[in-house]
């Protein structure tokens, strides 16, 4: 591993622990069993090694692309998106609030995302593409709001993720947990079966 992930790997987990608000570049030398001027060696300063933590470090949403890959039905797809949805939520909290907490740190990472095109929001973009092309099949009702849909799902999975980090989420686990969330989900997303035709007399 090189120096400068060894640097980055120290950063984030000090930065999980202290908050960023209150890390400085001596404790996250220590952190890393180097010294401060072999950090800025790799760094300009804090506020460069903070973006990059973020850049380098933050959770990957990859996984919730890859869980709408899976094959399976509707109901496995929402399943194994909530799942992994929950999952990065509950890792990332420390580092989201860290970042939070330090404007100028917030405000760099945000505009390094808008340049690349990615985000948190691409999760949303890419279950909304998913829940449309299964609206276009059939499987999910014609007028449903699949952007409101993503919304409320990946909506549910960061509060339960948040509040098993406060208090008890009000589920006994994660797999109770999302099979509600989905479950919920579905009754308003499948599409309502033909009434039967009455019988011939």
């Amino acid at each position: 591993m090189s120096t400068r992930d060894v640097i980055l790997d120290a950063a984030a987990e000090v930065m999980a622990e202290r908050g960023l608000a209150n890390v400085t570049t001596r404790q996250i030398a220590r952190a890393a069993g180097l010294t401060e001027a072999a950090l800025y060696k790799h760094f300009a300063g804090k506020a460069d090694l903070m973006v990059a933590v973020m850049r380098e470090r933050s959770p990957d949403f990859s996984p919730l692309a890859g869980a709408l890959r899976g094959g399976g039905g509707l109901a496995d797809a929402l399943t194994a998106v909530a799942g992994a949805a929950i999952e990065l939520y509950r890792a990332g909290f420390p580092m989201f609030a860290s970042v939070f907490a330090d404007p100028a740190t917030l405000a760099a990472h945000t505009e390094e995302l808008r340049q690349e095109g990615a985000g948190p929001h691409r999760a949303n973009e890419a279950l909304a593409a998913y829940l449309r092309a299964e609206q276009r099949a059939g499987r999910v009702r014609a007028g449903a709001d699949v952007r409101a849909a993503a919304g409320l799902l990946l909506g549910a999975c960061f509060q339960y993720a948040f509040l098993g980090h406060m208090s008890e989420a009000g589920f006994r686990d994660d797999e109770e947990a999302v099979a509600a969330f989905v479950g919920t989900l579905l009754e308003s997303l499948t599409p309502t079966p033909p009434p039967c035709p009455p019988p011939s007399a």
